[in-house]
């Protein structure tokens, strides 16, 4: 079965190293969904998963394009970034895991719950990363009757 049409779309550029406006996206995501009128419940999920994906993304890439879309049965947020890659994404996968430089860990980042968070709070997560040329994530958080009003 298809997925519904998006009732809404929205893209985010970040900025790698931008930490000055660190969770600036995840943040203006969570407003619009209440604006949509979504469920508390799907706009926490959906807030964890964005402002988890921007951080990686300033911590690690260059630059990325989230983009968001919702309709009536999901919300759904693509990240698609120009960065190093992930070589082990298993690895990556793991709670606690970091490659985090000292200074991400001086600014109170890099616990390496990033990408075990998103995946936990999504219904569908995907992600395939290429060493040298960048990540893409791929998530889903099904709205369970309570999409946009």
């Amino acid at each position: 079965m298809p997925a519904a049409e998006p009732v809404f779309r929205r893209e985010f550029p970040v900025k790698g190293g931008d930490f000055a406006n660190a969770g600036a996206a995840a943040c203006e995501i969570k407003e619009l969904l209440k604006d949509l009128g979504l469920a508390t419940a799907t706009i926490r999920r959906a807030a964890i998963v964005a402002y988890e994906a921007e951080m990686n993304v300033i911590m690690y890439a260059s630059e990325a394009r989230m983009n968001l879309a919702v309709s009536s049965e999901e919300v759904r947020l693509t990240i698609d970034d120009r960065g190093p890659g992930i070589a082990d994404v298993e690895l990556a996968m793991t709670e606690g895991y970091s490659t985090a430089t000292a200074e991400m860990r001086e600014l109170g980042f890099g616990a390496g719950m990033g990408l075990p968070n998103i995946k936990r709070n999504a219904d569908v997560f995907a992600i395939d990363s290429e060493v040298g040329r960048g990540t893409r994530l791929d998530i889903i958080i099904r709205t369970n009757g309570h999409g946009p009003s």
